[in-house]
């Protein structure tokens, strides 16, 4: 499948625990006619969450990196930012990067080199 990298404004950015019970964030984006989701990682499970183990501060990596990359300092003022994605054609996002710099954020690289 092919890679391609569009640019996408973020049109809302969520952080919740209504899925399953975890901490999840999403960040809606829209490509000019069509859009798509970014997140949905279990970001933290909380005490009750007794078969799974405990694991590294996947929330603040994701929250930190997803601000850094819109140029942003408030989880607010992500709305309305322009970022890059790189996503298959047809398929699910890898990476979002800042609009101008080459700084990429890929979840599953980052999230799992805190287990390493």
């Amino acid at each position: 499948m092919d890679i391609i990298i569009s640019n996408a404004v973020i049109t809302s950015a969520t952080i919740t625990n209504d899925e399953h019970g975890c901490l999840s964030a999403w960040v809606m984006l829209d490509y000019g006619g069509t859009g798509q989701g970014f997140g949905g990682y279990a970001l933290y499970f909380p005490n009750s969450f007794t078969h799974h183990k405990r694991q590294g501060n996947y929330a603040g990596l994701f929250i930190w990196r997803v601000m850094e990359i819109a140029g942003v300092s408030e989880w607010a003022n992500l709305v309305g930012k322009t970022i890059r994605v790189r996503h298959e054609e047809f398929g699910s996002i890898q990476a979002i990067g800042n609009i101008i710099k080459d700084n990429w954020f890929d979840p599953k690289a980052e999230l799992l080199a805190i287990e390493s």
